[in-house]
């Protein structure tokens, strides 16, 4: 009995050494307690990373995580990653846990392999309502310097970005500048006329008469440079199938397009020569402008017309100083008379091209010229100016002599409707029932109310502006001869009487005695 006791003394007693030996070796292996779940099996996107004690540190770890994944991909770069973390818990006696760092690696490990989406740091340009993608800041100043390119043969300016300081957010702005070289040559001559050196300058010139430039000190080629409409270049992070190759850029923004502007009519101008002039097709010319009914129509002076011109998105305005010697024309010079109308015109005095020797800024936009400023001139003989009188007066205005009716005869060239009629229409006709109301389309004084041959009963009216109108195949007039009458005023019947195929008006314009196409004086 005494012996049973000692031995169940010393296995008490190796007992409790044998647990403290493993509690002192094997901190990780948690003494069953009763207070609930004390070991947790960690999952991230259903794949196990490790057995945990607590969850409190949980959400820390998977930042690490996190924080670890993305330096190892790049900081260029922004990185969409499934992250479904879940925890299972149970009461253990025995439980082994896992150190945090296996833990966070495990978790970098399925955080890589459930990486979907990868977003490139890039830049968005944007120019107009056109943007383009580009993976790096070299590859946005090399679009930029090639838009550049073709208009600085010389190599004398580069392209910068620079805060867009009237924007809120980070938008840089795109701006062109002399390169280092050429303002490290400015720099120099302002030294030398710095300090003293520039009180004396002052001082010279305050007595000195200003020396005028000759033609040697103006051929001085690329004045000044510029894109002509604003570039933004914003931050961005982008997928790589979203960004756009350099070559895909250029071509975006410096290719042509068929771009829409007003053109304003100038004395002389013609629609042949506009055409000409802007490399567009008549037909197209046309059907852009409602005003424009065929190749035929009357344009004045100052009138608008929407043209197309070839432009790319992306344009480059330039100065060039040029020094050369050419034939010119003098200013066409107006007499005003206020007795005409603005549709008469006389020249009085022909031109003659005159010979001079120029130096001159003149302004380009994409290769083409937009304006020229003369600086200096030598003339070596006089132009002689082209001398025009020409009225003031507004010409009176044409209105349809009758209320509806159509169209049935058009002018000019057609088939001979009946025997001995013309087959060179001279007017319009318009077919109307007998009895139909006719007025004068504008005031003047009837100079013919009666019968005429192939017009049947017809009516002349002399007009202000030296026109004169004709109204035939009436049934009856109702003015006479010599009789003055107002714009809209009744002055016969519509008929069908002489050279007539049924009831109709026939009516006609005359200038200087030769018939033209009404359609295109009517109001």
């Amino acid at each position: 009995m005494r012996l049973y006791k000692k031995v169940k003394l010393c296995y008490l007693e190796a007992a409790a050494i044998a647990l403290a030996v493993c509690v002192f070796l094997f901190p990780s292996i948690q003494l069953f307690k009763h207070t609930g779940d004390n070991l947790f099996a960690v999952q991230l996107n259903g794949t196990p990373v490790g057995n945990l004690g607590s969850t409190e540190q949980l959400d820390a770890l998977l930042t690490k995580a996190r924080r670890q994944v993305v330096k190892e991909i790049g900081n260029d770069e922004l990185v969409f990653i499934d992250a479904n973390i879940t925890t299972e818990g149970s009461e253990k006696l025995w439980a082994v846990v896992d150190d945090e760092q296996t833990v966070i690696d495990n978790m970098v490990e399925v955080m890589k392999n459930s990486t979907r989406k990868t977003l490139h740091r890039s830049y968005t340009v944007k120019v107009n309502e056109t943007a383009v993608n580009l993976g790096s800041y070299d590859e946005v100043h090399e679009l930029l310097e090639q838009a550049l390119s073709p208009y600085d043969a010389q190599n004398q300016y580069q392209v910068q970005l620079e805060l867009d300081k009237d924007r809120e957010i980070n938008v840089l702005e795109a701006v062109i500048s002399p390169r280092e070289d050429t303002l490290a040559a400015d720099e120099e001559d302002f030294s030398r006329s710095a300090g003293i050196t520039a009180d004396l300058d002052a001082m010279f010139a305050a007595v000195e008469p200003v020396v005028e430039r000759g033609f040697e000190d103006f051929a001085a080629g690329l004045t000044d440079i510029a894109y002509a409409e604003k570039i933004e270049v914003v931050e961005a992070y982008l997928l790589e199938e979203e960004l756009n190759s350099v070559e895909e850029a250029v071509n975006l923004v410096t290719k042509e397009q068929e771009t829409q502007i007003i053109y304003k009519v100038v004395s002389g101008d013609t629609l042949s020569q506009i055409c000409l002039t802007n490399n567009i097709p008549m037909d197209e010319l046309i059907a852009i402008n409602d005003a424009l009914e065929d190749e035929n129509t009357m344009i004045r002076v100052d009138q608008e017309l929407v043209i197309t011109v070839p432009e790319p998105e992306l344009s480059i305005m330039w100065e060039e100083e040029q020094v050369y010697t050419e034939d010119y024309e003098a200013e066409v010079q107006y007499i005003p008379n206020d007795e005409w109308y603005t549709t008469q015109r006389v020249t009085l005095q022909e031109p003659s091209a005159g010979r001079r020797k120029v130096a001159a800024v003149i302004s380009y936009r994409n290769g083409q010229e937009v304006g020229r400023e003369i600086l200096k001139e030598q003339v070596y003989a006089e132009a002689v100016p082209k001398i025009i009188e020409r009225g003031t007066k507004i010409p009176p205005t044409y209105i349809k002599p009758i209320s509806g009716g159509r169209l049935s005869s058009g002018f000019g060239a057609r088939s001979a409707p009946t025997k001995g009629a013309s087959t060179n229409h001279k007017g319009i006709d318009w077919a109307v029932p007998i009895g139909t109301k006719v007025v004068a389309s504008n005031a003047g004084t009837v100079v013919h109310a009666g019968w005429a041959s192939g017009y049947g009963y017809a009516v002349y009216i002399n007009h202000a502006d030296g026109r004169q109108t004709r109204y035939g195949h009436l049934s009856k007039v109702l003015v006479k001869t010599g009789q003055t009458v107002s714009q809209g005023e009744r002055i016969a019947l519509s008929g069908n009487t002489g050279r007539s195929t049924g009831p109709h008006v026939h009516f006609e314009i005359r200038i200087n005695g030769s018939a033209v196409n009404p359609l295109k004086y009517l109001n």
